[in-house]
Parts: C-alpha cells; sequence; structure tokens
C-alpha cells in the first residue's frame, strides 16, 4: 500500500433530488482507496478510475475547497461522506481531515450522513453530537453479525462488535444510528439467520433504520478480485457464481424474496426505518442553536 497526496478540484457532488436510500443532497469524499481491504468492494470497478485501489489517494486540499464549496450552496441538504471510500480508514487517524470537515458542517449548519466501518469514528463524538441539533446520520456498514466471517471478507476494518459497539456510544449523545446491512454475499451471507442476527445486534445498539440490500454487484475489477479471493477463502465457490451469475452487473441472492420478506416483517414488528429521510429544514424561528 502507498499513500499519494492529491488535489482536488471541487469536492461537493450535487443530487438534483435527494438519493431515495440515503436521503444524500450533497455527497464529498477526501478518500480515494481503501485499507480494510473488504472483498467485495464495488469501488475497485474500473469506472471509478481508480488504478490500484489498495493505494490511498488523499485530497490534502479537501478543507479548503469544502470551505469555499459549502456556503455558496443555496439548498440545505443531507451532506453524505463514505460512499466510495471510508472516512475513517486507518489514514484518517494520520490526517485528521474527516474531523476537520465536521467542524466545517458543524459551522455552517449542515445536517450529515456518514458511511463507515470504523470505531475510529468515536474519536469525534463530540462533534457529531452537536450536529445531532441539527440531523447527523451514521450509518454502519454490517454484512454479517460474525466475527470470524468478517474478519475473512473485510480483513482490514474493526470487527462487527466494535462498530456496534460505535453505535451504542453514539446513541447514546443522539446521534441517529443505523445499518447498511449491504451487501450480502450470495452463498456466504445469505441466510434468514444472518440476516436476522445483523438486525437483531443493530437494534440492541440502539438503531432507528436499517439499509437493506440482498446481493452483490460484479462487474470487471471488482469481479476479477472478488473471485481471486473466493478462491483462497472458499474454494469451489466461483464456479457457482460463474454458472448463476456470468458476465452480469447485479447479482441478487438466489433466496433475495425470502431474505426480503423475513426482513420486512422483522422491521414492521420493531418499527425500524428502512430508508434515511432527505432533510427538511425547519422554519427559520424554529432553526435550533448549536451550542
Amino acid at each position: 500500500m502507498a499513500v499519494h497526496e492529491i488535489q482536488a478540484k471541487t469536492m461537493l457532488s450535487h443530487h438534483t433530488r435527494p438519493d431515495p436510500w440515503f436521503g444524500l443532497k450533497y455527497t464529498f469524499n477526501i478518500y480515494r482507496g481503501c485499507q480494510h481491504r473488504c472483498i467485495y468492494c464495488d469501488s475497485r470497478s474500473a469506472c471509478y478510475g481508480i488504478e490500484d485501489f489498495d493505494d490511498i489517494l488523499v485530497k490534502v486540499n479537501a478543507i479548503e475547497r469544502l470551505a469555499d464549496e459549502l456556503p455558496r450552496k443555496r439548498v440545505r441538504g443531507l451532506v453524505g461522506t463514505g460512499s466510495m471510500s471510508d472516512p475513517y480508514g486507518p489514514i484518517e487517524a494520520h490526517y485528521g481531515l474527516t474531523r476537520q470537515a465536521l467542524e466545517l458542517l458543524v459551522h455552517h449548519r449542515y445536517p450529515l450522513h456518514l458511511i463507515t466501518k470504523s470505531d475510529l469514528v468515536l474519536r469525534d463524538v463530540d462533534l457529531l453530537a452537536r450536529l445531532a441539533d441539527v440531523a447527523a446520520y451514521v450509518s454502519f456498514t454490517v454484512t454479517t453479525a460474525d466475527d470470524d466471517l468478517a474478519a475473512q471478507l473485510e480483513p482490514g476494518a474493526p470487527s462487527p462488535t466494535q462498530r456496534y459497539a460505535a453505535m451504542t456510544a453514539l446513541a447514546a449523545v443522539g446521534v441517529k444510528v443505523g445499518v447498511t446491512m449491504m451487501p450480502i454475499l450470495p452463498f456466504i451471507e445469505d441466510t434468514v439467520e444472518n440476516v436476522t442476527a445483523v438486525v437483531a445486534s443493530a437494534m440492541s445498539a440502539g438503531a432507528t433504520y436499517v439499509l437493506p440490500g440482498f446481493g452483490m454487484t460484479l462487474r470487471d475489477r471488482q469481479r476479477d478480485y472478488y473471485y481471486a479471493q473466493l478462491d483462497l477463502l472458499f474454494p469451489g465457490l466461483r464456479r457457482r457464481y460463474e454458472q448463476r451469475y456470468g458476465d452480469r452487473y447485479e447479482a441478487a441472492c438466489p433466496n433475495a424474496g425470502v431474505l426480503q420478506a423475513g426482513f420486512d416483517a422483522l422491521v414492521k414488528r420493531h418499527g425500524l426505518q428502512t430508508r434515511v429521510p432527505p432533510y427538511k429544514q425547519p422554519p427559520r424561528g424554529e432553526q435550533p442553536r448549536l451550542l
């Protein structure tokens, strides 16, 4: 792994309409590439233009660009980060750019939806608690509640147990927490027992929502890397993927309908949400104050 410092021309991407799953109006990514080494990561795909995903590209002028772009946005909306590269990879402990970005969001009173697999997020609990006065969502990606299986699938990431502990701590200070339960890997994680365990652990940790995806993507470099890892970790399983999915991009779990039905019944019973709503700015006179 190598680290390269780069200059970003812009930081904030704009959604004409808020994303229907994550509620996002704007997104940014400070880092490109990732140290968590998840075997299934879609961001390895050629369309993202990252030649070696195990190398980390650091946008060292990210805070300067955000400081310029945020105040010029006319419409308030959820700002998201973590969709391509984890904002709390180990590299963040050195650079601290995600923390500086949160400080800007606090200053400009922008709501946040952050996605991560790392308990390093707890370093910034003070800022996230302040953002909760506007709106702060932290979603932890969890595809299995089994720490041993997760160590195979996500060898560089903190364990699910650590992620759930971080959720509990954030929920205690008013941050809205939930789980992005995606991807669910066909023939590996696609059991009712696994889905139930992920949801049950999320509820115990204070989650108010779970965003599910019963399958995965498979394209070009992502597929090549994933299949090579299957050969190492689950010999023979690659053949089942090739027979069922061929060169298709979408690889839904064979029993996706069963998993969805069970999940729907579970979240309905416990009152969990399955989407993050777009941010609605309160009337001017009702806006809360950040302390």
